[in-house]
C-alpha cells in the first residue's frame, strides 16, 4: 500500500508500535498517525521514527486532502528520480549535441521551434544514429513542459510480454513475478514528455491500448480496474518507413495516424552537405576534453576520408570512431587517417577517392 492511517489507541495496542513495524517490514509504505489525545512525546516519537504525519482529530476532509496531495506529489518526484537514476547508468557519454549549417537541419530546427510550442504528438523517423533522441530532447526543452518529467522507453529493449506493463504499470499479483504494485512510463510521465523509442517494435495486440490513451488520456494498470488519467505529451520515434509497416500489415493505420500529427524526417548524415565538418570539430574537441588530451584538430586527408565515408551508422558511428581516433591520436598533434580506421571499413561515396 502506498499509505497507512492509524490511531494512536488501538483495541489490542498502539498504533504507533504498529506503524514503525510497517517502516520496518515495508519501508516504501508511508504511515500517518491520528489522535485525539495529542502530545509532545508522541510527536516527537513519531517524526523519529519517520511517519509521513501526524494529524490531530477531529481531521477535515479539506485537511487530509492537502495531505494527500502533498504525499501524491512526493511518490510522483521518487519515481522520476529513481527512472532519472537508473537512465545516467546506463546513459552512453560522448552524446554532445551540434545541429549543423545545412539548410536540412536549420529547416528541421525551425520545426522544433514551432511544434514544442505546442501539445501535439510528433513523429520522428530517420536511420539508426540519425539524432532522434536529439531531435526529442530538443523539442522538451523548448515546450512548456521543459521542468516537467521527461521519459524514455525503448520499445525495442523490453521483451514483448512486458512492454504492456512498462507502458502502463501493474498491480500486486497481475502475473508471476509482479510481488508489488509499480507505475508504468505514462504515470511516471505525467504533466511531461513521453518518448517512445522504436515504436513500430510494439506488437498489434498493445497498438490498440496505446491508441487508446492517445484519444482519452487514460487507461488501467495490468491486473487493476481503477481508471487511471493522465496528461502526456507524446513524441515517437522510428528507423523503420511506419507507412510501409501500415502497408505490410505490422502497424495500425489508425494508430499511425494519430502518431503522425507532427511528422519530423531526419536525414542520414551523408547527405546533410556542410554539417561533417561541424560535427567533426565539436567531437573532437569534445572527446579531447573528455579524455584529457589536446588534439590539433584533424588533417585535411582524414576530413576528405571522412567526408569520403558514407556513415551508415550515421552521426553515432561518426561519434564512436572520432573518440577512438582521440584516443590514438598522439598528444597535441592532429588525427590523422590511420587513426580513423575507416580504410578497412568502406564503402565510400561513388566518385569521391
Amino acid at each position: 500500500f502506498d499509505l497507512v492511517i492509524a490511531d494512536l489507541r488501538l483495541e489490542d495496542g498502539s498504533g504507533l508500535d504498529l506503524l514503525k513495524q510497517l517502516r520496518q517490514l515495508a519501508p516504501r509504505t508511508y504511515g500517518i498517525l491520528m489522535t485525539g489525545y495529542a502530545t509532545m512525546e508522541t510527536a516527537v516519537e513519531a517524526i523519529r521514527i519517520g511517519l509521513f504525519d501526524y494529524m490531530i482529530k477531529p481531521i477535515l476532509p479539506a485537511q487530509l486532502d492537502l495531505v494527500l496531495q502533498r504525499l501524491e506529489s512526493i511518490k510522483q518526484l521518487q519515481s522520476e528520480n529513481s527512472y532519472l537514476r537508473q537512465q545516467q547508468q546506463t546513459a552512453g557519454e560522448g552524446s554532445g549535441v551540434v545541429w549543423g549549417r545545412s539548410g536540412l537541419m536549420q529547416d528541421i530546427l525551425e520545426m522544433v521551434k514551432k511544434v514544442a510550442q505546442t501539445h501535439a504528438t510528433v513523429l520522428i523517423q530517420g536511420e539508426s544514429g540519425t539524432g532522434k533522441e536529439v531531435v526529442a530532447h530538443a523539442i522538451v526543452q523548448h515546450s512548456s513542459r521543459a521542468q516537467m518529467p521527461f521519459i524514455k522507453v525503448n520499445c525495442a529493449a523490453v521483451p514483448e510480454t512486458l512492454l504492456e506493463s512498462e507502458f502502463f504499470g501493474h498491480e500486486k499479483g497481475a502475473f508471476t513475478g509482479a510481488v508489488q504494485r509499480r507505475e508504468g512510463r505514462f504515470e511516471t510521465a505525467n504533466g511531461g514528455t513521453l518518448l517512445l523509442d522504436e515504436i513500430a517494435e510494439i506488437p498489434l495486440s498493445l497498438q490498440v491500448k496505446l491508441l487508446r490513451v492517445l484519444q482519452e488520456r487514460e487507461f488501467e494498470r495490468v491486473g487493476g480496474n481503477k481508471t487511471i488519467r493522465v496528461d502526456v505529451r507524446l513524441i515517437a520515434s522510428t528507423n523503420r518507413d511506419l507507412q510501409e509497416e501500415v502497408r505490410q500489415g505490422r502497424f495500425r493505420e489508425d494508430l499511425f495516424y494519430r502518431l503522425n500529427v507532427v511528422p519530423i524526417n531526419l536525414p542520414p548524415l551523408r547527405l546533410r552537405g556542410d554539417d561533417l565538418q561541424d560535427l567533426v570539430e565539436f567531437y573532437v574537441a569534445h572527446f579531447a576534453r573528455k579524455h584529457g588530451k589536446v588534439i590539433g584538430g584533424v588533417t585535411p586527408l582524414a576530413m576528405e576520408r571522412m567526408q569520403a565515408y558514407r556513415w551508415p551508422g550515421n552521426v553515432r558511428e561518426l561519434q564512436n570512431t572520432l573518440e577512438r581516433a582521440v584516443i590514438m591520436a598522439a598528444q597535441e598533434g592532429p588525427v590523422e587517417v590511420p587513426e580513423l580506421g575507416l580504410e578497412e571499413k568502406g564503402p565510400r561515396i561513388t566518385g569521391l577517392n
